[in-house]
């Protein structure tokens, strides 16, 4: 028996999969840490918690096995996070996170001084905040002794990587992210080196997701029982690892997942990009492209309401509460930008905003107007899609929203779309196991790894009456950003 191993890099845990050479799922550890939020909108973690989790998690999941038998692994994780390293390999400060927004100067340089159109030609991206390359900016001019100081810089995932291979690499799913890779051309641009007044040899190697970068060092093999020849795949960004676990490999496929962010995910194998760069056009893992719009708050926003608000952490019995008689009459709506936002506004400045409320308003409304406003704003990436010609039917779903029967019906119907649930929710993790697996020689390529990947255990079918109800709730709701844009701005204003 061969297994195979993926590892999701998340921000608030490492989860760890196991899975045989059946591409079934024989075991799942989760191991948590915390993030750091050391100034308002600022989000760190130490790329030490994540290494300490590994191999914790590591040891879990294989202790019921012949580690003998595992033939390869892979690590997925949270994109666009900014790790470097000094000549002496050690980390020189705490990771600067996705979801961090301290950057505003320096994306409004990259995108009005440099230009967004000159980004786009180079990158087919234009800056956000939570990119890599901003935050390099950032730190080039508040932490100057620290920039002197790089002499590698890495994604999140690849840290680990190189912890477990000595392996300088990454893919270009992950690199697309960053805000440095020419996603066209597959290469490091040398314009957005320059003005970020870095050198190639500070970034990784670049090679597909599917490719085998190195096998895990001699200690590590030692510590666990493994071959010495256990590979190593390159592995993929969270969200296109999620993909290839969900199946959404080749042309036309679509998957949404919602996660601590929330996203929508398209996939092709030709390059593209939309007029005003509102969705991301990025390498997909299975060697073609993708077109992703992200929103930083989605399960989040559930997280905090009913934990921070409510006090109550019981998820699912809150949600069973709500009558659904209140699907689409409901006359709260809710922003759900916590974390700012990223597709399709690009504004750090905003924030959560509940409108609608009366003297009778109760928490089952607020309630249901979060999840509602999650499943708009993923509604607002897809008009963008729309815009392209490009007609979406259905999507596979993944990430913890997933889990909750009143979301995907409100999401399907939001959408006008259907929505496939797969029995197999570990999307980004078991997309590392599937890596992992072609990178050791078990599959001719992607595609045949993932022909018989899904097992649907629910199909949710929007329903016409409520479809048109939703639709003309969303007519509403896309009103309130326009509307309330310049006060976010005069609001940081007043703060400053």
């Amino acid at each position: 028996m061969k297994y195979y191993i993926g590892a999701d890099l998340g921000t608030s845990a490492l989860k760890l999969l196991l899975c045989d050479e059946k591409k079934r799922i024989v075991r799942t550890v989760t191991k948590e840490y915390p993030v750091s939020y050391p100034r308002s909108g600022w989000s760190e973690q130490a790329p030490e918690l994540w290494w300490n989790a590994f191999l914790i998690g590591l040891g879990e999941l294989v202790d019921s096995i012949c580690a003998s038998d595992v033939a390869a692994l892979a690590v997925a994780g949270q994109m666009h996070g900014l790790v470097v390293l000094d000549d002496k390999d050690e980390v020189i400060r705490p990771a600067i996170l996705w979801n961090d927004g301290r950057t505003e100067k320096q994306t409004e340089y990259l995108n009005k001084t440099v230009g967004t159109d000159v980004l786009s030609e180079h990158t087919a991206n234009i800056a956000f905040a939570g990119f890599t390359a901003p935050k390099l900016l950032w730190m080039r001019e508040n932490e100057p002794e620290n920039f002197k100081k790089i002499k590698k810089i890495m994604l999140p995932k690849d840290y680990i990587t190189y912890r477990l291979t000595g392996a300088f690499v990454t893919d270009y799913s992950d690199a697309s992210g960053m805000l440095l890779l020419d996603v066209k051309n597959k290469r490091w641009s040398d314009r957005m080196l320059d003005i970020c007044k870095i050198s190639e040899d500070m970034l990784p190697r670049l090679c597909e997701s599917f490719k085998a970068v190195g096998t895990v060092r001699k200690e590590i093999a030692q510590m666990f029982g493994f071959s010495e020849c256990v590979k190593v795949a390159a592995g993929a960004g969270d969200n296109a690892a999620a993909a290839v676990g969900m199946a959404a490999v080749g042309v036309g496929k679509c998957n949404i997942s919602l996660g601590t962010s929330g996203t929508i995910f398209i996939t092709d194998d030709k390059f593209s990009v939309d007029e005003n760069n509102a969705l991301h056009s990025f390498c997909h893992a299975d060697g073609g492209y993708h077109l992703m719009g992200c929103i930083l708050s989605a399960a989040l926003c559930n997280k905090w309401f009913c934990d921070e608000i409510l006090g109550e952490k019981d998820y699912a019995s809150l949600q069973n509460d709500i009558s659904q008689e209140l699907l689409g009459e409901n006359e709260v709506f809710f922003l759900p930008y916590l974390m700012g936002e990223r597709s399709p506004i690009n504004d750090t400045d905003a924030t959560g905003l509940f409108i609608g409320m009366r003297p009778n308003t109760t928490q089952k409304e607020m309630l249901l107007a979060v999840l509602e406003g999650v499943a708009f704003a993923i509604r607002d990436n897809l008009e963008i899609a729309k815009k392209l010609g490009i007609r979406i039917t259905e999507s596979t779903v993944c990430g913890g929203g997933a889990r909750s029967p009143l979301w995907m019906k409100i999401l399907a119907n939001v959408l006008n779309i259907k929505l496939l649930i797969p029995s197999v929710e570990e999307g980004p993790g078991y997309g590392g196991a599937i890596l992992a697996a072609i990178s050791s020689g078990e599959y001719g390529d992607i595609k045949d790894a993932c022909a018989d990947l899904l097992n649907i255990k629910e199909t949710v079918i929007p329903d016409a009456v409520l479809s048109e109800k939703y639709e003309n709730k969303y007519c509403k709701y896309k009103k309130i950003y326009p509307a309330v844009k310049e006060l976010y701005k005069d609001l940081k204003g007043e703060e400053a």
